[in-house]
């Protein structure tokens, strides 16, 4: 049952939301369990997106689907900052967002991110002016194939993948190697 939901279901699907389905003292967890060992090293497999499961491509055949897909429009520079920036620093408001980026963040491109439903609001901040944070959702995750934003590449995977360059920027002191274990994803963004 849970397999046939899953696979039914175009968007992924909670624990909850399974056991809510299933009759009465079925357990939606362990069948998740069972499921993840079946498929595995198969054409498919039974993945975690937040906190909800789905049903997709392996990722070593993921090449297959190329064709299959669809890019309805590609991100300004500007959304991809922006994105990077609600990302790496959520929950973050708009105004630590241009105070990283250095520029004001136009509401076109906050409006497209959320109309991609890529970003959602989360919490207000307790700081004076009660501001509004933005956090990435669950479609970002399975867009990017992840489950969690901690699966995020740190600076050493996107130096290794060649997106960044090897070396500090020519006025930052790093004070020894490059490669020290303090490196983190946060250093991405830092002034």
């Amino acid at each position: 049952m849970v397999e046939a939901i899953l696979f039914a279901t175009a968007e992924p699907i909670s624990i909850p939301e399974l056991n809510a389905r299933l009759p009465h003292g079925c357990d939606a967890e362990r069948a998740l369990d069972a499921l993840r060992r079946r498929y595995e090293g198969r054409g498919v497999a039974v993945v975690r997106v937040g906190e909800a499961w789905a049903i997709r491509t392996a990722p070593d055949l993921g090449y297959l689907m190329q064709k299959e897909t669809v890019e309805t429009r590609k991100l300004s520079r500007a959304a991809i900052e922006t994105l990077a920036i609600i990302a790496y620093h959520q929950p973050v408001t708009r105004a630590e967002i241009e105070e990283i980026r250095g520029v004001s963040v136009s509401r076109g491109t906050i409006d497209q991110l959320l109309e991609m439903e890529w970003i959602r609001f989360g919490r207000r901040k307790m700081t004076p002016g009660r501001p509004v944070t933005f956090v990435v959702t669950q479609d970002f995750l399975d867009h990017f194939g992840l489950e969690t934003a901690r699966d995020l590449p740190g600076l050493r995977d996107l130096r290794a993948s060649g997106l960044l360059e090897s070396r500090p920027p020519p006025d930052r002191d790093t004070g020894g190697d490059e490669d020290d274990e303090g490196d983190d994803q946060n250093e991405m963004f830092e002034d």
